[in-house]
């Protein structure tokens, strides 16, 4: 790290946000499975995956979402991916800022029902700035602090992950 510190930093954020990847033998890694594949994972002494890649759809909505098909441990599963190969942009929104109180993220990922405030509204620290859906549940994203909406980055039907930025407001 003190020699490095950027590139520790790049390792550390990736391994965040996509779990320990060690578990993957190198071929596997760099070019991903083919069609028909099996793969064994051995996850610890006595724990053993075995993951079978059945097919991979085509991006048909213009989104770039694909339909991945695959065994895993003989149970059919499916999943919906973004293929980065597809061409679509993706339209990247901002993370709340760590440690800065106004900076207010979504806490997990979920869809935006409702902002209950908009840019230049007092608010004080409990009122509830956003409703949220996630996981089946309503969620009230509610204000840190007391101060002025700065911005107010989603608007109803938004698809969130956590950390997304939300509402910023200005503590001053």
């Amino acid at each position: 790290h003190a020699m490095y510190p950027q590139v520790f930093d790049e390792f550390m954020e990736r391994q965040e946000e996509y779990g320990k990847l060690s578990y993957l033998d190198t071929r596997t890694f760099l070019t991903g499975m083919k069609v028909g594949q099996e793969l064994n994972v051995s996850l610890e002494k006595g724990k053993q995956l075995i993951v079978k890649l059945i097919s991979v759809g085509e991006t048909t909505d213009g989104d770039g979402i694909v339909n991945i098909q695959f065994e895993l441990n003989g149970q059919p599963r499916s999943v919906h991916v973004k293929d980065k190969r597809s061409g679509v942009a993706e339209t990247k929104r901002l993370k709340a800022l760590k440690g800065v109180t106004g900076s207010i993220g979504a806490a997990m990922p979920g869809v935006v029902l409702e902002t209950k405030v908009k840019k230049g509204d007092k608010v004080v620290k409990g009122d509830p700035l956003v409703l949220m859906s996630a996981m089946k549940m309503e969620t009230v994203i509610t204000s840190p602090c007391d101060g002025v909406v700065k911005q107010v980055a989603v608007t109803a039907g938004d698809q969130l992950d956590g950390g997304d930025l939300c509402v910023e407001i200005d503590e001053s």
